[in-house]
């Protein structure tokens, strides 16, 4: 029974990828301008449907309506940065280097550019309704750069996921592309979303959730006859190095900061601050009594659902249970049902080096403090650290300059290194990197967050020799698109 179970979830996986290749082969040949407008089209579509979407993820998630709507805000926001950089042409780095009879040998005429990969399956995000889940980056990415889509629903929001996919079938429908372009796969269990992954006609993944479930992925892609990119963001702890300078400084205002920043939404984002670093003083005494006393005064809130509540739950008993391990402050208010205390523990240098269990993501409303004796101790600390999406420093131009060192250090570790803010809050952009070294992601060339995001769905494909009406219009000599080029090292507008 078992097997036969299994044979099913294969034929559906199958049948899906079918129906995706096939949209896929129409898909890759439309224009990028009607790409651009079918974005659009798919932003439009979620501002209608606004209010009622807002309301099923606030049932589904128990995130507030304000959180809510800045999101919609985001997603809608990125289909149009993607609508835009299809319009500007220069993300599919045409290069162009026309043949030379007069060299020996003659050079022929070559020509390069980005093409799309193929199907791809997108696995909608838990802590992100919108923005990282149905017609989020990955979809909106991936579709910019002519990919179809498959979407397989986080289960903690179904509801919505659905009617995100409503969304876009209407912008499907008013664009006139194929109907299968994007797909919406909502099974809860493992065993369908192994078989999408495994499936032949499959080409990449994109998935933003825990280092399990990342790592999972990752091996059914790599058990592959033919393995393919996964591109995950699993796992961070976003360390924070509070310098001397600063906390002498301003002790109560980082207090403020870094209280608002540790317990924003609960602690669910992936960007939030968990793990603290600095040197012993009175300038770090003052900053910690002030934290203790922002952190007290937090209110709790519902988390996401009983899952990643009873997750966070064990996570901080875990850690709290190790020895050296200090619980420094809970919250002093009433807890709910799935409503956790924030915490913050502190742990010595020494400590966090000779313990793995202090190295670990806590998701959720925690952060973990560690001292150091002095700048060698820290720089010791900082050595431990694995991979992350960023790294930041609370610094003064006076610390700045007396630890180079550190700053050396810090852009090792991470995607992205901030100076003196927080590191919640992801802008959307063309310099933006939300990606870094593994267990952060899978692959830390590439971004899930800003329009270089697209670079993960696409391949370079040259043509050498081919006459001018068989090559895409990107590189043709009559190019009757604008977009950026290069011809014989020279950067050049084609637009006609």
């Amino acid at each position: 029974m078992a097997n036969e179970v299994l044979t099913d979830y294969v034929a559906a996986a199958a049948a899906v990828m079918q129906q995706a290749q096939q949209a896929f082969e129409a898909y890759k040949k439309v224009d990028a301008h009607a790409r651009a407008v079918f974005l659009q089209q798919i932003s439009a579509a979620i501002e209608a449907a606004r209010e009622e979407l807002v309301a099923a993820a606030h049932e589904e998630t128990h995130l507030p309506l304000p959180r809510l709507n800045g999101e919609i805000s985001r997603t809608t926001g990125q289909l149009q940065l993607f609508a835009n950089l299809l319009q500007e042409g220069s993300w599919v780095e045409a290069a162009i280097d026309t043949a030379d009879d007069t060299r020996t040998p003659a050079r022929p005429d070559i020509r390069k550019m980005l093409v799309p990969m193929g199907p791809v399956i997108v696995f909608g995000a838990s802590n992100f309704p919108f923005a990282f889940s149905t017609a989020g980056g990955d979809t909106a990415s991936a579709l910019a750069a002519g990919c179809s889509v498959v979407v397989k629903a986080h289960p903690a929001h179904e509801k919505t996921s659905q009617r995100m996919f409503e969304a876009i079938q209407q912008a499907i429908a008013t664009c006139k592309l194929p109907q299968h372009l994007v797909q919406h796969v909502s099974d809860t269990g493992i065993h369908l979303a192994k078989a999408l992954v495994q499936q032949e006609l499959t080409t990449a993944v994109g998935f933003t959730g825990s280092l399990a479930g990342g790592k999972a992925i990752w091996r059914y892609a790599n058990e592959r006859e033919r393995p393919i990119p996964v591109f995950a963001e699993m796992s961070s702890i976003n360390p924070v190095v509070l310098f001397p300078g600063k906390l002498r400084q301003q002790p109560q205002q980082l207090a403020q900061q870094y209280a608002a920043s540790i317990t924003l939404g609960m602690g669910q984002f992936c960007t939030n601050p968990g793990l603290l670093l600095a040197i012993k003083g009175e300038g770090l005494n003052e900053f910690l009594q002030s934290l203790s006393d922002e952190i007290k005064r937090v209110a709790p809130q519902s988390m996401l659902h009983e899952g990643i509540y009873k997750a966070w739950q064990r996570n901080v008993n875990t850690l709290l249970e190790q020895q050296d391990a200090e619980l420094l402050v809970q919250s002093a208010q009433e807890a709910g049902a799935i409503a956790p205390l924030p915490v913050i523990a502190r742990v010595q240098a020494q400590a966090f080096i000779a313990n793995p269990v202090f190295k670990e993501e806590v998701f959720g409303p925690f952060s973990l403090v560690v001292e150091c004796a002095d700048k060698e101790e820290l720089k010791e600390v900082l050595a431990q650290v694995k991979g992350q999406l960023t790294t930041t420093l609370m610094a003064t131009e006076e610390d700045l300059a007396a630890h180079q060192d550190i700053v050396e250090i810090q852009q090792s570790l991470a995607g992205r290194i901030i100076i003196n803010s927080a590191p919640t809050g992801v802008e959307v952009c063309a310099a933006m990197v939300h990606g870094g070294p593994y267990p952060a992601t899978t692959d830390a060339r590439f971004t899930s967050v800003g329009s270089t995001a697209i670079q993960r769905w696409v391949r370079p494909l040259c043509y050498q020799g081919f006459p001018d009406a068989l090559l895409p219009d990107a590189l043709k000599n009559a190019n009757p698109l604008k977009i950026w080029r290069t011809v014989n090292n020279q950067l050049t507008n084609a637009a006609l």
